[in-house]
């Protein structure tokens, strides 16, 4: 993705003299509950409710031009957490963004930008049980058994909406660059029901809404701007 973004920028670097195009990876973490998920979890002792939290991992682009900015982004998220060999939970996501934002200060080494956009996001949740007091022979003895012992999956999906605010630090020596934080808000337009790991519609499915606070670390180049410095350096 990195590749693809710097050649296209390379291509219509003329074009894009007054711009301010970066790619971003973005290093953070997403708080969410599912509520209604985790309360039928919480009525079988031997799963575990999911945790509240994902680690995430984006790669992206910020542009500024006349103080407006645009923001897109795709991400993977994790908590982290599932153990194979216990009764545990783990919750998985992936999504794609794309913001757009002002600049409020106008400065060149200084970004602080209001952000509202829209995006699609997944998640799938897993639960395990603890099959340590199960006699090894009485599984390859019974299919039932061997079913009976695998984790259980739910995914689920969500069109959101995005509130957020990011700011972007870039040093005089390396004006290229920039180092910031992005921090919001992401919520969805309606509920929807929990669906088995294939996507299929299950009966009675609890429902949930997402409800997401987000933070994250934005490291930032330009790469065009880096190779068009080093090519005029070499002459």
């Amino acid at each position: 993705m990195f590749l693809a973004f710097s050649f296209s920028c390379f291509a219509q670097q003329n074009k894009m003299e007054n711009t301010f195009p970066q790619a971003t990876l973005i290093f953070g973490a997403g708080f969410e509950k599912f509520n209604g998920l985790n309360s039928r979890v919480a009525n079988l002792p031997q799963y575990k409710t999911l945790p509240g939290y994902t680690g995430t991992v984006e790669l992206g682009w910020l542009k500024e031009r006349h103080r407006f900015v645009s923001n897109v982004g795709i991400n993977l998220g994790s908590s982290m957490s599932g153990d194979r060999n216990q009764k545990s939970s783990t919750l998985h996501s992936a999504g794609a963004h794309a913001d757009i934002g002002y600049d409020v200060i106008g400065t060149k080494m200084l970004m602080l930008y209001p952000l509202a956009g829209i995006g699609y996001e997944m998640y799938q949740a897993r639960f395990y049980k603890d099959n340590s007091g199960v006699d090894f022979n009485d599984v390859l003895q019974s299919a039932a058994l061997q079913n009976s012992i695998s984790s259980v999956s739910f995914r689920n999906s969500f069109f959101t909406y995005r509130l957020g605010i990011g700011v972007a630090i870039r040093s005089q020596k390396y004006p290229s660059s920039s180092i910031g934080l992005q921090a919001g808000y992401t919520g969805s337009f309606s509920s929807h029901a929990w669906k088995s790991n294939e996507n299929q519609d299950l009966n009675n499915a609890p429902v949930d809404k997402l409800s997401k606070i987000y933070v994250g670390l934005v490291l930032a180049c330009s790469p065009w701007e880096m190779m068009k410095g080093a090519h005029g350096h070499k002459e």
